[in-house]
C-alpha cells in the first residue's frame, strides 16, 4: 500500500475516470486527485500543498488536444504514465522517448488492469534494471529492444567477465538474463560465479539458449537459475518472465532490508554487517583495492545512561546513527554492532584515506549538538581502525579494529587509533 503518496488522474471520460480512481485507490491505497481538463490541472498545482508522486493522463483533452497536459507535467517534473486511445508504434515510441514511465493503450483487453499494475510498479520502486549478457550482437540488440520497450533499464555485456565486473562494481541489478553459450564461459559457469560472489543477495538469473535439450534447462535450474527460456523468444512471454523475476527480487530485497535493520536506529544491524562484509572485502581484494575496518564507540556512554536515563541514551544512539549515515553514505558499509558500538567497512579506501575519514567523523560528532529535555548535550567517540591486506576470517578483521579501539580508550578517548598512530609514535 502507498497511503503516503498522491496520484494525479487526468481523464475527461467519466467512465474511465471513475473506474480508474476506484481501482487505484482500492488496489494501491493511493490518494487519487481527478482532473478532467488542463485548466483544472493548473488550478490544482497552484493550490497544491503536497507534491504528486505520479500522474496518469490522457493525451487528448478538450482544452489540450495536442499533448499540452503532458508538456505541463514534464515541465513540473511529475513522473507520468500515458493512458490514451489507440495509436501506432511510431507515436508510442515518440511518447516513450520523452521520458514517461509507461504508455498504455485504451480499449485493449485488460488495459485497465495493465495500467493499475504499471502504477504499482512505478510507485513501488521506480526503475527496474536488467543485466543482459549475450555474446551475439544481433541477438543482444533484439532482446534489449524488447525489454526497453517495456521501460526497463538495460545494461548490456558481451562476455561473462564483463558482467562480473559490473556486478562487482556494486550497481543495483534486479534481474540477470544470460545466454548459456558465451564467448568466455558457459551461462551455468556465470550463474555459479555470481552466486559464489553474492550469495543469497544475488539477483535472479534467467538462462537463454537456442538448444532444445531439456537437460540443459534442468542443469541450469539445478545450479540455482531462476528460469530458462529458449530462443527465439516470444516477446510477451520473455518480458513477462523477466518482469516477474525482477519483481520477486524487489520483494525479497524489501524483506532483507527489514531483517537487516537495527530496531532502534534503523541503520544496518550486526547480522547484516557480518553477512555483507566478507563479500565486500573479497571484492576489494580481488580488484587490488585497499580496504580497512573501523569500530566506533561512544565515550562514557554508561555514565550518560546513568545520569540522564535510557531514554536519553536511546536519543544519543539515534543521533549518532543519523550523523554516521549522512557522513558514510551508501559507498561504504556501516552498522550498529550492539550497545554503543558501530562498525564501518571502507570500500576501496586504504588505511591512510580511511584514517582521515575517521578523523572527520570524530570531529563532526564532537561538534554536533543533541537537545534533550531542553538541555544541550555533546558527545565524543573513540575509533579503532585496522587495515585489511589479505583474506582472513571476518572476525579477525573486527578483532584487530577492537584492539585499536581499546588502545584509543586507554590513551584518553576521543581519538582514532590505528597502525598509522603507532608508526608515527615510533618515528617521533
Amino acid at each position: 500500500m502507498h497511503r503516503d503518496k498522491r496520484l494525479l488522474l487526468i481523464e475527461d471520460s467519466r467512465m474511465f475516470a471513475t473506474a480508474l480512481k476506484h481501482g487505484l485507490e482500492l488496489t494501491h491505497g493511493v490518494s487519487v486527485t481527478h482532473c478532467a481538463s488542463l485548466k483544472a490541472v493548473k488550478a490544482e498545482f497552484s493550490d497544491m500543498a503536497e507534491e504528486f508522486s505520479l500522474a496518469v493522463l490522457d493525451l487528448n483533452l478538450p482544452d489540450a488536444p495536442n499533448c499540452e497536459a503532458l508538456d505541463f507535467l514534464l515541465k513540473e517534473g511529475v513522473p507520468a504514465i500515458v493512458f490514451t486511445a489507440a495509436f501506432n508504434d511510431g507515436t508510442r515510441d515518440e511518447i516513450l522517448s520523452r521520458g514517461v514511465v509507461d504508455c498504455i493503450v485504451k480499449n485493449e483487453p485488460h488495459s485497465l488492469n495493465g495500467l493499475i499494475a504499471s502504477v504499482g510498479r512505478a510507485l513501488a520502486s521506480g526503475r527496474t534494471t536488467v543485466l543482459l549478457v549475450d555474446s551475439g550482437q544481433a541477438s543482444r540488440h533484439d532482446l534489449a529492444g524488447i525489454l526497453r520497450r517495456q521501460r526497463l533499464s538495460i545494461v548490456e555485456a558481451s562476455r561473462g567477465a564483463e558482467a562480473l565486473q559490473f556486478i562487482d562494481a556494486g550497481e543495483a541489478i534486479d534481474a540477470i538474463v544470460t545466454d548459456t553459450n558465451l564467448a568466455d564461459m558457459t551461462g551455468k559457469s556465470l550463474l555459479e560465479e555470481i552466486r559464489r560472489r553474492q550469495g543469497e543477495e544475488a539477483a535472479p538469473v534467467i538462462g537463454l539458449s537456442e538448444e532444445g535439450d531439456a537437460r540443459l534447462a534442468a542443469r541450469f535450474i539445478e545450479a540455482g537459475g531462476a528460469d530458462f527460456i529458449r530462443k527465439p523468444v516470444l516477446e510477451a512471454e520473455f518480458h513477462g518472465r523477466v518482469r516477474y523475476a525482477a519483481a520477486m527480487q524487489k520483494r525479497m530485497q524489501a524483506l532483507r532490508r527489514a531483517a537487516a535493520s537495527d530496531y532502534l536506529t534503523g541503520i544496518y544491524n550486526r547480522r547484516h554487517f557480518f553477512l555483507t562484509g566478507p563479500r565486500l572485502v573479497d571484492q576489494c581484494l580481488r580488484r587490488g583495492e585497499g580496504t580497512s575496518i573501523a569500530v566506533l564507540d561512544i565515550d562514557h556512554f554508561k555514565r550518560l545512561n546513568d545520569t540522564y536515563g535510557h531514554e536519553i541514551g536511546d536519543l544519543v544512539l539515534k543521533h549518532v546513527a543519523r550523523r554516521l549515515k549522512a557522513l558514510v553514505g551508501a559507498e561504504h558499509l556501516m552498522a550498529r554492532l550492539g550497545g554503543e558500538e558501530f562498525g564501518i567497512l571502507f570500500n576501496g579506501l586504504d588505511v591512510r584515506e580511511a584514517f582521515a575519514f575517521c578523523e572527520r567523523v570524530r570531529l563532526e560528532l564532537a561538534r554536533s549538538k543533541i537537545v534533550a529535555d531542553e538541555e544541550e548535550l555533546t558527545i565524543t567517540v573513540s575509533i579503532g581502525l585496522a587495515t585489511i591486506e589479505a583474506s582472513e576470517s571476518f572476525e579477525n578483521y573486527l578483532h584487530a579494529a577492537d584492539q585499536f579501539l581499546y588502545m584509543a580508550k586507554h590513551a584518553g578517548r576521543n581519538r582514532v587509533m590505528s597502525e598509522l598512530t603507532l608508526l608515527d609514535a615510533l618515528v617521533s
